[in-house]
């Protein structure tokens, strides 16, 4: 696995110099939020050796690489997943390739299922913690040679970074929650008694992604910080049964401000 990090590498290295001071990888359906911002480069994941491939509809799945306010952002429009038949390793792979590249700082998105009831969809939800306990952890195996092997995990995300993305969103006057997310394996979304299991163990969102990725930038030294689109209500909290379309057509409801959110923290990270 380690030594398809050198070959895409390699790769991408054959077609852009681009240093990346910022990365962001974007969720379910929020793949165009990067659309708008002036590309300096674009590589698609299946053109990159050994690269995993997003499968899933609402992942494009290339790297876009472009400039805001001054700073080199990368921004990842699709991930895989778990869920997807890759191993957790292939999972982290592009956050580690990115690391590679000279990125230091990783800003993760997702579309989730809301577990707190005081959430509604089309919340935006600052994470300060995660719950990762109930999928393999992706520092699993040979240990990274840029990571640490036993990394401490007590402040994954970043406290400097989510205060500026929280003075942000006060400043552009949107409303945000905070909370836990907590990472499942899906691909099938939870039954009631999962989400209820969720809300006891402390979680506010549930979704399929984001905490394998949190943990291995955190292992590599990275800074992390995360947002979650809240697109439903979980399994059992409403009478309307749960669908991808659902959780595409909400993140593009959402796609514009969040995109603001987005673009305003990173001039000021």
């Amino acid at each position: 696995m380690f030594e398809n990090i050198e070959k895409a590498y390699e790769y991408i290295r054959s077609i852009t110099d681009f240093v990346p001071d910022a990365a962001v990888t974007l969720g379910s359906g929020l793949g165009d939020v990067a659309d708008s911002i002036e590309e300096v480069a674009a590589i698609n994941y299946r053109d990159i050796p050994g690269f995993p491939v997003s499968t899933v509809a609402g992942h494009r799945g290339r790297f876009y690489f472009c400039k805001i306010g001054g700073k080199n952002v990368a921004f990842m429009q699709g991930r895989v997943h778990y869920y997807e038949g890759y191993p957790m390793q292939a999972c982290v792979m592009p956050l580690r390739v990115l690391h590679k590249m000279g990125c230091r700082l990783l800003m993760l998105t997702n579309a989730a299922g809301g577990v707190n009831f005081s959430f509604n969809a089309g919340d935006i939800m600052l994470i300060r913690d995660h719950i990762s306990s109930l999928v393999p952890s992706p520092l699993i195996g040979e240990n990274y040679p840029d990571g640490t092997r036993f990394p401490d995990m007590s402040n994954v995300y970043d406290k400097e970074l989510t205060d500026i993305i929280r003075n942000t969103a006060a400043e552009i006057g949107l409303p945000i929650k905070e909370g836990v997310y907590i990472q499942l394996s899906g691909p099938n979304y939870e039954t009631p008694a999962e989400v209820r299991m969720c809300r006891l163990l402390g979680a506010d969102a549930v979704g399929m992604s984001t905490a394998c990725e949190a943990m291995a930038a955190v292992q590599c030294g990275m800074r992390v910080c995360g947002i979650s689109c809240i697109t439903n209500l979980a399994s059992g909290m409403s009478p309307k049964p749960l669908s991808h379309d659902e959780v595409k057509e909400m993140a593009d409801i959402r796609g514009p401000q969040l995109r603001r959110l987005i673009v305003e923290s990173i001039k000021k990270f």
